[in-house]
């Protein structure tokens, strides 16, 4: 459908609107579906009829390959949903816009009053007629770099929407462009600062915290985890079993650490190195309640790797706490978040001295004083711990 031109003159004058607000107004707004959000409910006062709309982003997540951010008429924010790397492997994306569009299109029409047998057999238009849309547009939406996402429109507007309202669409996506790629560039760094260093590291590094040498005191609750006899599984078995393997030992380990407030800092080899900061109270009994919880996750692991002929996983750790610094090492181009000090040094003494007394997990007498009037400890006796002068009360912990 053309629109007249006393349309295309209102439309042309509102859109103006719309387009010098995403340039000028959303410079604090930091989450991008609000901001989409806002752009669809502002389009619609510019007489641009916008029933529905998508945002269809490829994100690079380790666990999700993109997002998609919907709005429809009357909602007050945007639904956000993820999607894995499978997707596009399964039916309902190869048959639908997205596959066109990512995949390379211009641009997908689809005139929805029409005869359903006449045009594209994509599920999504099945569903949008039967809300009673009369048209659907998706365009890519461009990156720098060649990097494709893709925005769509909808409208149940008889007879569509006019060549007014579709100019009007087109002329706010290069600005939608760059204020979507500032926001993703800005997730995607903290992603990949909490998927690398953690969350709380990351957000050091955002604020600033990106000089060598820089950091801070910090007492903690630590906690290093190592696998044993990895050498011998490595060396044995085919190269994406010992990944797969590990990815499964590090889930199991890891997630209860994370849910119970800890912070993995890093993965070495076939161990990691968590803290716990003192500065919640319950630092210390969070800790063993995550070892607890990662005991039950290695036992259901080694059940489910024994149905497939593979020898049980074993591992041990040691805990300790005291002050350790917290803050940036390395050389002058290659940095680390880390923490380093005597207590991080004892917590490695003792995952190793587990394996030599056959405890699966080690505690110092410091560490033990914070948990043992709550948790059954073994009092395993005093032994010496290479790098320290005087012999150290241990104990162990069945979880």
């Amino acid at each position: 459908m053309i629109a007249s031109p006393e349309m295309a003159s209102v439309t042309e004058r509102s859109d103006g609107d719309v387009v010098q607000w995403l340039t000028n107004d959303t410079r604090d707004e930091r989450f991008l579906d609000s901001i989409f959000t806002e752009l669809c409910v502002r389009l619609r006062r510019a007489d641009v009829p916008v029933k529905r709309a998508s945002l269809h982003l490829l994100i690079y997540h380790p666990q999700w390959l993109g997002a998609r951010i919907m709005w429809a008429d009357g909602m007050h924010e945007a639904e956000f949903a993820r999607f894995d790397y499978d997707v596009r492997e399964r039916s309902e994306y190869i048959n639908s816009p997205a596959s066109e569009i990512l995949g390379g299109g211009a641009e997908v029409r689809e005139n929805l009053e029409r005869d359903p047998s006449l045009g594209r057999r994509h599920a999504v238009y099945d569903e949008m007629r039967a809300q009673g849309l009369t048209d659907y547009v998706a365009w890519p939406l461009y990156h720098t770099l060649g990097k494709r996402h893709m925005v769509t429109f909808a409208t149940e507007r008889p007879g569509g929407f006019g060549d007014a309202h579709i100019a009007a669409l087109l002329k706010f996506l290069p600005v939608l462009a760059l204020v979507s790629e500032i926001r993703m560039k800005n997730r995607l760094a903290r992603t990949l600062l909490e998927t690398y260093v953690g969350p709380h590291a990351g957000e050091l590094i955002l604020a600033g915290a990106t000089r060598r040498g820089s950091g801070t005191t910090v007492r903690a609750a630590i906690m290093i985890c190592d696998l044993r006899d990895f050498t011998q599984i490595s060396d044995n078995w085919p190269r994406d079993d010992v990944i797969v393997l590990l990815n499964d030992y590090f889930d199991a380990i890891s997630e209860p650490i994370a849910q119970h407030g800890g912070e993995i800092l890093k993965f070495m080899g076939d161990g990691l190195l968590a803290i716990f900061p003192l500065s919640e109270p319950s630092a210390c009994t969070n800790l063993l309640r995550a070892v607890a919880e990662a005991r039950q996750a290695m036992v259901a692991l080694n059940q489910k790797n024994s149905e497939t002929g593979r020898a049980p996983l074993n591992y041990g750790i040691g805990v300790h706490v005291g002050d350790v610094m917290y803050g940036n090492i390395g050389s002058r181009t290659r940095l680390d978040f880390t923490v380093i000090g005597p207590a991080v040094n004892m917590a490695s003494r003792l995952e190793a001295l587990t394996k030599q007394l056959g405890k699966t997990v080690l505690l110092s007498r410091a560490f033990a004083d914070f948990v043992e009037s709550d948790f059954d400890l073994e009092r395993v006796g005093e032994y010496p711990v290479r790098g320290f002068s005087d012999p150290i009360e241990l104990f162990a912990y069945r979880g």
